[in-house]
């Protein structure tokens, strides 16, 4: 596997691209105490700065862990093609009315009572560091290169990782 590090616009535009791709994954609050807390988290946008962006309710245990403290980890992950990314940030609980009407749509009716909601919140992670892995291969190529490797020792290109520093 080969590494390949980006920073600024390169890492922005790398998140942008994993995450228009990988949709849900898990939103880790409460980092310093154990049991964290993490929950499945479907990611509404990721902005030009690389921010990602997800609705979320006032009253939820996540928004009240953010309040206390505004680290959280997120970790996304597909299985073809293989993608996965893990984000350490900052997150802020934003309740202005132009951006819940630019992230809500009528699925999320199933959470929220409508953009009325009291309890309707979004939550916006600013990336401070995060590792990637892909491989642009399926399941059997990537197999089929790692058998390869191990049959005539010689390393094979299975995809590629690296820190994105935003």
């Amino acid at each position: 596997m080969s590494t390949v590090n980006l920073t600024r616009e390169a890492a922005q535009k790398k998140l942008k691209e994993l995450f228009d791709t990988i949709g849900t994954g898990f939103l880790e609050t409460n980092l310093g105490n154990k049991p964290s807390h993490a929950i499945p988290m479907s990611r509404k946008k990721v902005d030009d700065d690389g921010a990602i962006w997800f609705l979320s309710s006032k009253q939820s245990e996540h928004n009240k862990y953010i309040d206390n403290d505004n680290h959280v980890q997120l970790f996304y992950s597909q299985t073809s093609p293989k993608a996965h990314v893990t984000v350490f940030g900052t997150a802020s609980i934003i309740t202005n009315p132009d951006m819940l009407k630019e992230l809500y749509h009528s699925d999320d009716d199933a959470w929220f009572n409508g953009l009325d909601d009291p309890n309707l919140t979004a939550i916006k992670v600013t990336p401070l560091h995060a590792h990637y892995w892909e491989s642009k291969d399926g399941k059997i190529a990537t197999l089929f290169k790692m058998s390869l490797g191990a049959i005539t020792g010689n390393l094979q290109e299975i995809g590629v990782e690296g820190n994105l520093r935003p």
